[in-house]
This record gives C-alpha cells, sequence and structure tokens, in this order.
C-alpha cells in the first residue's frame, strides 16, 4: 500500500504505534543498563511525555507531535517480559556469532522488541516490524545497527516462516 493510499486514521495510528515503540525500547534498554523495571520505566517515559507544553515534542520533527499510544507500549514491553527467555533464546540462535553480553544494548533491546511483534504479537505485519526495527536502529544504534538488526530479524522471519 503506498503512502498515498494510506488514510489519515490509519496513518495517524501508525504514529502513534511507532511512538509507542520508542517508548518501549528506551524502557527496555534501562532495563538492560541499569536494572530498572521496564514498566515503570514506560510509566515514567509517558509521563514525560505527557508533561511537555502543546507544540513541544521530544522529537527533532517540525511536524505536530503526535501522541504516545500508551497502552501499546505497555503491551510490547509486558509482552518482552513474558517471553524473554524465548525471545532471548530465539536472538541467540539467529545472531550466533554475537553472544548476547557481548552484543550491543541498544541493538539488542531493538531485536527483543521486533522479534516479540514478529513472533508472539501476529497483529504486526512481519515486513512492518522489521522496517520499524531498522529505522530505530537508524535512529539509535551505531553505523552498523541497521543491517545487523535487518539481517538477525530476516533470520527470524524466515526460520518462522512467516516471511511472505
Amino acid at each position: 500500500m503506498s503512502a498515498s493510499k494510506v488514510s489519515p486514521e490509519r496513518r495517524e495510528l501508525m504514529a502513534r504505534r511507532r511512538r509507542a515503540r520508542v517508548v518501549a525500547f528506551e524502557a527496555l534498554f534501562e532495563h538492560d543498563v541499569a536494572g530498572h523495571s521496564p514498566e515503570q520505566a514506560v510509566r515514567r517515559r509517558l509521563e514525560s511525555v505527557a508533561a511537555l507544553p502543546p507544540g513541544e515534542s521530544d522529537e527533532e520533527e517540525s511536524v505536530a507531535p503526535v501522541p504516545v499510544d500508551s497502552e501499546y507500549a505497555l503491551r510490547l514491553v509486558r509482552g518482552v517480559e513474558a517471553h524473554l527467555p524465548e525471545i532471548d533464546a530465539v536472538l541467540a540462535e539467529a545472531a550466533s556469532a554475537w553472544p548476547l553480553e557481548q552484543m550491543a544494548k541498544v541493538d539488542k533491546a531493538i531485536l527483543r522488541l521486533a522479534i516479540y511483534e514478529i513472533l508472539f504479537d501476529n497483529g504486526v505485519p512481519i515486513r512492518a516490524a522489521i522496517n520499524e526495527a531498522v529505522e530505530l536502529a537508524k535512529l539509535y544504534g551505531g553505523d552498523s545497527s541497521p543491517r545487523f538488526v535487518n539481517g538477525v530479524l530476516g533470520t527470524v522471519a524466515a526460520q518462522a516462516g512467516r516471511m511472505k
């Protein structure tokens, strides 16, 4: 579906979910780095976004800020937490050259989130989950992160038999 054929309502939903993924990623990263509860980190992040004055955004966009789908952010974090052992096993197999303890924490948080969406939250099209993860890697990761994330998720999708 081309961008011109997407309804304004659908476009807003996609933007709200993208913001929710950013919040979920940040919470998962904070948990991995500092050991803070991911759910509490989501709530703190949502409070800080809600505290911004109207017209201001925490993003570097010149457009009006899009609200975060807070329920979706919490659902993502709770889903990753609930399936973390399975997600990490899939991640370790798909990126066997990179032990989890040596993997960049940004990449690991992005991959955990995307693997959850690919394997456990079937409401998200596989290509959308991969594309969103690659975009997060471009924003937050190193120079090689987007390629690494795309490759790992391509392997996960192919192994799951969901790549179409």
